[in-house]
């Protein structure tokens, strides 16, 4: 017969598995890419060179330009992402130091593929207001414009330059993107 500190011990050491197990879960959903809602009929993501189709997303919060439209004349990070997505939170405020570090050259329009029965728009908010970003969120609840991009994983970010193309494709996030986000937003900036 077990006594009450085994049986706790058993307890504690099943219920980490279980939050390994879902923490594993978590992180391959992130890394699975968009909903099966979400996929455009040709399977292709974007690619570089094409122009970009300007988002159909509803706004939720944030600063800046909230379309292509609006960012034209401005590089652009168009950033495909979801609350449950882990590598999210982490590129989340680096996305914010490039702005910063660019100023007005540089814009990040995030678009969030969350699906409308899984968060909410305060859901979204509270996303940025925890990752301390001040750039545009929008909301691409239909999936329409995460059809037209067909980011491969959550994240993926679009670099596209200053007249609106797509120049470059970053598929998942990993320390030190930004770096390399960076040197491309300079060169698109001919600095």
């Amino acid at each position: 017969m077990m006594n009450h500190a085994g049986k706790s011990g058993a307890f504690a050491r099943a219920f980490g598995a279980l939050g390994l197990l879902l923490s594993v879960a978590a992180t391959a959903s992130c890394a699975s890419g968009t909903p099966d809602a979400a996929k455009p009929e040709n399977g292709e993501p974007a690619s570089g060179g094409s122009a970009a189709k300007e988002l159909q997303a509803e706004f939720v919060t944030g600063e800046g330009p909230k379309t292509i439209a609006e960012a034209k004349g401005k590089v652009v990070i168009v950033d495909f992402w979801a609350t449950y997505c882990d590598p999210c939170r982490k590129s989340f405020p680096k996305y914010q130091e490039l702005v910063d570090q660019f100023g007005g050259d540089l814009a990040v329009i995030a678009v969030s593929v969350d699906e409308p029965g899984d968060v909410s728009p305060e859901k979204i908010k509270e996303f940025a207001k925890e990752t301390n970003v001040k750039f545009a969120v929008v909301w691409d609840k239909e999936h329409k414009t995460s059809k037209d991009y067909n980011p491969e994983k959550m994240p993926t970010s679009f670099v596209l330059d200053k007249e609106g193309n797509i120049r470059h494709t970053h598929a998942g996030y990993e320390t030190g993107e930004e770096e390399k986000i960076a040197a491309e937003v300079k060169e698109l900036l001919g600095k």
